[in-house]
């Protein structure tokens, strides 16, 4: 007998997922929602065309599996990098206070001509982060073991 496959069929490993397109885009924007990262731990490489964001991610995938076994929510740290980029811009982000945490809410891409594009990291509390790329590339990848959030509870949006 078949069965579709489920959250608990997929082994417990880290994330390491990539995004060429629109669509992809959106898995990664999703997994990495309601991530938080201190402002210290943004970083551009204008040589090397890159930007990367250690985040601390909420555990999505597992949030299924956490609440039928009873566990708590759980965080792992993660980086999101994208490549490929000619130019970053920020808005409604004090870039002098290395105390500030900014809590990412979504990833998008929007298309330019041939292959360009912006892709915009829409922070919580009307922040954001523009990234004008010559191509869309970007990964997410955790880096640590899950731990118990901070917080013991799952990430919310007031509607």
């Amino acid at each position: 007998m078949s069965r579709d496959a489920t959250f608990e069929d997929g082994r417990d490993a880290p994330l390491y997922l990539a995004a060429l397109d629109p669509e992809d885009l959106q898995v990664l924007s999703a997994l990495a929602q309601d991530a938080v990262f201190p402002i210290t731990e943004m970083r551009w490489q204008a040589r090397a065309r890159r930007f990367a964001l250690l985040l601390n991610r909420f555990r999505w995938e597992d949030r299924p599996a956490a609440e039928r076994h009873g566990r708590a929510p759980e965080r792992v740290q993660a980086l999101l990098v994208i490549d490929n980029v000619l130019k970053v811009a920020s808005q409604g982000i004090d870039r002098t206070d290395t105390d500030l945490i900014l809590s990412l809410l979504a990833v998008s891409f929007t298309p330019g001509n041939d292959g360009t594009g912006e892709v915009l990291l829409t922070l919580a509390g009307d922040g954001a982060i523009r990234l004008e790329v010559e191509a869309l590339e970007a990964t997410l990848k955790d880096v640590t073991r899950p731990y118990v959030a901070p917080s013991h509870k799952v990430p919310t949006h007031p509607e």
